[in-house]
């Protein structure tokens, strides 16, 4: 397939596909002899575990290493489950510091709020109340 069409297909501009391809996340990517890159329907796969992997917080090198263990069978089981156990435990960590800075933030809009109140001056929309 070409590039429009695995573009339409996974919902990933075209740029973005190619900038994988050159970081290695495509290496199925085939030229034809016009030059025009043809990609194999495991593509549309391919792209969407890169989407998923990026959404887990991989960065491209993580992904690109684990692609390529996939690809090669040096990967089992119990090497993925560690993986994504350390994935999620540095998600779990992001959560924490956001909670935190939420109640950081909540506690001086309160301040803040407070203080307005006191001077005598009207509270404008929150951020919550939009």
């Amino acid at each position: 397939m070409r590039i429009a069409e695995l573009e339409k297909r996974t919902g990933v501009n075209r740029h973005t596909l190619r900038y994988y391809e050159k970081e290695g996340l495509l290496l199925e990517v085939h030229r034809g002899g016009n030059n025009y890159r043809d990609y194999p329907e495991k593509a549309v796969d391919r792209v969407a575990m890169v989407c998923q992997l990026k959404d887990l917080g991989f960065s491209i090198r993580e992904i690109r290493d684990l692609l390529n263990a996939l690809r090669s069978d040096r990967i089992d089981c119990a090497e993925g489950a560690y993986l994504m156990a350390e994935k999620k435990a540095a998600v779990e960590k992001k959560i924490r510091e956001l909670r935190q800075i939420r109640k950081l933030l909540d506690s001086e809009q309160k301040r803040l709020e407070a203080s307005a109140v006191a001077h005598g001056l009207s509270l404008k929309r929150t951020a919550t109340t939009r």
